[in-house]
């Protein structure tokens, strides 16, 4: 992906947080990945409002039922990482 030189203003001590945690990517690779994330949040809502407008908002049943969907993914991969030499 080619890469373009931007100027920002961070507060400084934002700067000195991020400097004493960065490895090899460095603080531009820091506040690139940062940025990146933060557009596809961006996206991830777009597409959450377009949905809604399309389908409806959610309802709390359906979200819980993701979450527990999510609870048994969890659990499948917990009991797998315990249990490496059983077959899928």
């Amino acid at each position: 992906m080619a890469s373009r030189k931007i100027t920002i203003t961070v507060p400084e001590e934002l700067v000195e947080s991020i400097k004493e945690r960065v490895d090899a990517r460095g603080v531009s690779g820091y506040i690139a990945a940062a940025a990146a994330h933060q557009d596809a949040m961006d996206r991830l809502r777009e597409l959450a409002e377009r949905l809604e407008e399309e389908h409806g908002p959610v309802t709390e049943d359906e979200q819980q039922a993701v979450l527990d969907r999510i609870a048994a993914i969890d659990d499948w991969h917990d009991e797998r990482q315990s249990h490496p030499d059983k077959a899928a």
